[in-house]
């Protein structure tokens, strides 16, 4: 059971980044201060100081924030009953509705880096979630399709095996060989990749029909990750 003052501190906390939040979008971050976000909130900088010590605490704690939504938000679109390739969609897609339904918390997470500022380890587990959600549905199909032999695996690629081996176990981590562990890393930066172009506007001219555009982007990487279930035509690819 919680004391009155730690509900208190949780929400204190909570306006705080709200507060900061605001900002992101108004000044970006760069600009981010802590006695606008003490101004924003009604109380004196000596009291948000008490919870964020620095600029770059208070940037640290939002990273970490909306990774952590991402991710949460990715997750809840994953449904394991469903095929892998529907699966595969529903997740690239939520990354996607996430981006567009909070421009600024991307752009802070994918954007340019602010100068100055060094994201510390803190941030590294919550901006693994969203990942971890794609790398799941290749493996978990790759599983439940075990394949005669193996391809090569070298020491390229262990950090990978290393990362799934810890989030997933040593069997999901067993078969990635480096012809699926490339494919794998090609699928998540080019989902990601056409999730920034789009946001930032690099798109401009390039297509008349954003939505289908990613739409066909997903389809095109799931049969290349060979994911089993329906598969949808590039021209029927829609949302």
């Amino acid at each position: 059971m919680t004391t009155a003052r730690e509900r208190a501190r949780d929400e204190l906390t909570a306006e705080i980044l709200a507060s900061a939040r605001r900002q992101l979008a108004e000044v970006g971050p760069a600009a981010l201060s802590l006695r606008a976000v003490a101004r924003d909130i009604g109380k004196v900088s000596s009291a948000v100081y008490r919870y964020v010590a620095s600029r770059d605490d208070l940037l640290t704690a939002l990273i970490v924030a909306c990774y952590d939504e991402l991710g949460a938000a990715v997750e809840a679109a994953d449904r394991p009953e469903e095929s892998p390739r529907d699966r595969w969609r529903a997740a690239c897609a939520a990354i996607r509705d996430w981006s567009a339904a909070h421009p600024h918390e991307y752009a802070l997470l994918y954007g340019s880096p602010v100068p100055g500022y060094s994201a510390p380890r803190d941030t590294v587990g919550p901006a693994t979630r969203p990942t971890a959600v794609l790398v799941r549905i290749v493996v978990e199909d790759r599983l439940a399709r075990p394949r005669d032999g193996s391809g090569a695996r070298t020491d390229l690629y262990e950090p990978v095996r290393a990362f799934v081996r810890e989030t997933s176990g040593e069997a999901s981590a067993a078969v990635l060989d480096d012809d699926l562990v490339e494919r794998t890393l090609s699928a998540w930066i080019t989902v990601f990749g056409a999730v920034s172009f789009d946001r930032f506007g690099h798109l401009v001219g390039v297509t008349a029909d954003t939505d289908r555009y990613f739409d066909r982007v997903v389809e095109d990487l799931a049969n290349r990750l060979e994911l089993s279930g329906t598969e949808v035509s590039a021209s029927s690819a829609t949302r």
